[in-house]
């Protein structure tokens, strides 16, 4: 049986694909996972408030057996790279609901595994918030944009770009990366494709560099979408 979900990060469709599992019990063994590519997903979204960590990754049906902790976990394991995670946590819920016993078992060889790949995507996560610098350039819509290229390893740039807002909320910003980039234009977040690292600004480029691969990644991207919302660019 194949589950398919929208895109690399597409944490509700994994709910939703997992509750049918659970409810025709269907085995991890007898599961195919595919996900499409988020490069075709733009959309805008506004930063979660402060404090909301509500899991969102699992079905509810599992969620009155399984440990809140492993909610949490699953949250996360689901924007590492390895492309078997899916696999993995959908394995893990089937193991919980029908071995009750497993969340004693710390040592288990996949809860291991998901716990090692929880702990990267964080490693990652640091990273891009620690080392991720902008340079201000002159934007194109005649106000300061501060703009940043960054090559994360996980699929983790929609799960840290709330952070940005929320750190700079005032302040308009895009971030460059190969599979998504997103601009907050101090209203709501903007998410749209990536950038081929052979294609990102060098250090020394000029700001007509930096906002020519602005337009073409976000800028036109941005416009065609507020123009079917049917809304303006601010």
């Amino acid at each position: 049986m194949e589950a398919r979900l929208a895109s690399e990060t597409d944490v509700a469709g994994f709910r939703e694909e997992a509750r049918a599992l659970l409810a025709h019990q269907v085995p991890p063994e007898a599961v195919q996972w595919q996900t499409e590519s988020a490069q075709n997903a733009d959309q805008f979204a506004q930063p979660p408030a402060p404090g909301d960590s509500r899991p969102r990754g699992v079905a509810k049906a599992a969620s009155a057996i399984v440990p809140a902790s492993f909610l949490r976990l699953c949250e996360v394991v689901v924007l590492h790279v390895d492309p078997t995670r899916f696999a993995l946590l959908y394995r893990l819920l089937w193991r919980l609901v029908h071995e009750p016993g497993l969340r004693h078992t710390p040592l288990d060889p996949d809860m291991l595994h998901a716990h090692q790949m929880g702990q990267a995507v964080r490693r990652d996560m640091h990273k891009m918030k620690a080392f991720l610098r902008f340079r201000t350039v002159q934007g194109d819509e005649g106000g300061p944009l501060q703009m940043a290229w960054f090559d994360p390893v996980h699929h983790i740039v929609e799960a840290v770009a709330p952070w940005f807002a929320r750190r700079s909320p005032q302040t308009r910003w895009a971030i460059l990366t190969p599979e998504r980039s997103v601009e907050w234009d101090t209203r709501q977040l903007y998410f749209g494709p990536g950038l081929k690292r052979s294609d990102a600004p060098l250090p020394d480029a000029d700001d007509r560099a930096w906002l020519a691969c602005y337009q073409r990644v976000l800028g036109e991207h941005r416009k065609a979408l507020l123009q079917t919302n049917g809304a303006m660019p601010p």
